[in-house]
C-alpha cells in the first residue's frame, strides 16, 4: 500500500511539471537543469507495423481483462459496459520524469505505472459506452517541453510515430462500421492534434468520428481549427465535432500560459497571438457556454490517501471567458496540486468526470440514431 501511495504522489507531481513545462510557465531554467536530458538524442528504433498486434503494447484494449485494465475502473455507482457501441482511442499524458533519455522506454516501470493511474481517472469516463484502446508509447521525456533544442522536436516526432502505428492497428481491428471517439490529455492532446491533421481531416474517417476530446492542450479558434478537420461542438448532441478546455479557478491568473500561447505558431503558419482558445463547457457540452454548480452531476474527488475517488455532485461551476479559458467560479478543493495562477490543469478530467461520461453517451446515442 505504501508503495502504491508513493506512485500516486509521483504521478500527480509528473502532471504538475508537465503542465508547467508544456506551457513554459515559469522557472524554465530551473526545470531545464533538472529535467532536460543532457545525453545525445538516440532515435528510437522504428516499431514494426505489426508491433501493436501484440496485446502487451496496450494498456487497454478489448482482450485485456477488467482486473488488469485500468481504463475499466469505475467509482462506486458506475459500471463499465459489456456491450460497447463505439471504439475509443485514448492517448495518455506525460508520465516519464527521468532525464536519462529523450523518449521513455516501454520497459520503464515507473512511467508505465503512472500512465495506468492516468487511465483510471481520465480514460475511465469512456467505459460506459465504448471499448477503450490506449496504447503504450515511447512518450517524449518531460524535459522535451523545457527546451528549444532540436532533440525535443525529434523526441515528439518519435513518440508520435508510435501513436500513429497504434492508431492504424486500432483502425484495422475495430469493425469498419463502428463509430470512433478519439481523446487525450496534455502530451496526449498534442499528439491527438497531429493525428487529426493527418487522418481526421480526410474522409471517410472523419465521417466515423463521434467526437474528439482534445483536453488540456490549447487549440486556437483562428489558426488551428481548419487544419483539424472538425468544428467545435456547439450543441450537446452534435457529433463529428471537437471539445477542448483549460481549467482555471478564480481569481485566475493565466498570464504565464497566455504569454507562451500568444507567441506560438498555429497550424496555419501564423502566430496565435491573442486569438481565443477553443473552450467547451463540459457541464453543458457547448462551446463558449456557462453553467452553475448544480449542472455538475459528478466531480471525481480523490480520497485522503489517493487510492480511490468518489463522485460528488454540484461541486464545481464552469464558464468560458473571452480568451477561451474555462473558469470554475471559485477555488474548488480538489487537493494540493493546483498550479500557480489557479491553474487546475491536473484536474481537467476529474472536475467533470460524470458530465464528460454523460456527454460521451449522449453524443454516441445521437450518432447511432442518425
Amino acid at each position: 500500500m505504501a508503495r502504491k501511495f508513493l506512485y500516486l504522489i509521483a504521478a500527480i507531481i509528473v502532471l504538475i511539471i508537465a503542465a508547467f513545462t508544456a506551457y513554459q510557465l515559469f522557472s524554465k531554467q530551473i526545470f531545464a537543469a533538472a529535467f532536460v536530458p543532457t545525453t545525445e538524442f538516440v532515435q528510437p528504433e522504428a516499431v514494426e507495423t505489426s508491433a501493436y498486434t501484440d496485446v502487451a503494447m496496450w494498456f487497454s484494449r478489448p482482450e485485456i481483462p477488467r482486473a488488469s485494465n485500468p481504463a475499466l475502473w469505475t467509482p462506486e455507482g458506475f459500471e463499465a459496459t459489456d456491450a460497447p457501441k463505439v471504439a475509443v482511442f485514448y492517448i495518455h499524458p506525460t508520465s516519464y520524469l527521468k532525464r536519462a533519455l529523450w523518449n521513455a522506454p516501454i520497459s520503464d516501470t515507473e512511467s508505465q505505472d503512472r500512465a495506468r493511474i492516468f487511465l483510471r481517472s481520465q480514460a475511465s469516463v469512456f467505459n460506459g459506452i465504448g471499448q477503450i484502446w490506449a496504447p503504450r508509447y515511447r512518450q517524449a521525456a518531460i524535459g522535451a517541453f523545457l527546451t528549444d533544442k532540436p532533440e525535443a522536436q525529434r523526441a515528439f516526432d518519435a513518440a508520435y510515430a508510435d501513436i500513429i502505428t497504434a492508431f492504424d492497428e486500432f483502425l484495422a481491428q475495430v469493425p469498419e462500421d463502428m463509430p470512433i471517439i478519439i481523446a487525450g490529455h496534455s502530451q496526449g492532446g498534442l499528439h491527438l492534434t497531429t493525428l487529426m491533421r493527418q487522418r481526421v481531416v480526410t474522409k471517410p474517417l472523419a465521417d466515423r468520428i463521434v467526437a474528439a476530446y482534445v483536453i488540456g492542450w490549447p487549440v486556437s479558434m483562428q489558426t488551428d481549427l481548419l487544419a483539424l478537420g472538425l468544428p467545435p461542438c456547439s450543441d450537446p448532441e452534435q457529433t463529428g465535432c471537437m471539445l477542448s478546455w483549460q481549467s482555471f479557478g478564480e481569481p485566475a491568473d493565466p498570464g504565464l500560459l497566455t504569454i507562451a500561447y500568444d507567441g506560438s505558431v498555429g497550424f496555419d503558419g501564423n502566430l496565435r497571438g491573442d486569438s481565443p482558445m477553443l473552450c467547451t463547457n463540459p457541464l453543458t457540452g457547448v462551446s463558449g457556454d456557462e453553467a452553475p454548480a448544480e449542472a455538475n452531476i459528478g466531480t471525481l474527488v480523490p480520497n485522503e490517501d489517493l487510492t480511490d475517488g468518489v463522485i460528488t455532485p454540484a461541486l464545481v461551476a464552469a464558464r468560458c471567458d473571452d480568451r477561451g479559458l474555462l473558469l470554475l467560479g471559485g477555488e474548488p478543493n480538489m487537493g494540493n496540486y493546483v498550479l500557480p495562477g489557479n491553474n487546475y490543469h491536473v484536474y481537467d478530467y476529474p472536475l467533470f468526470w460524470a458530465n464528460i461520461r454523460a456527454d460521451v453517451e449522449r453524443r454516441a446515442a445521437a450518432f447511432l440514431a442518425r
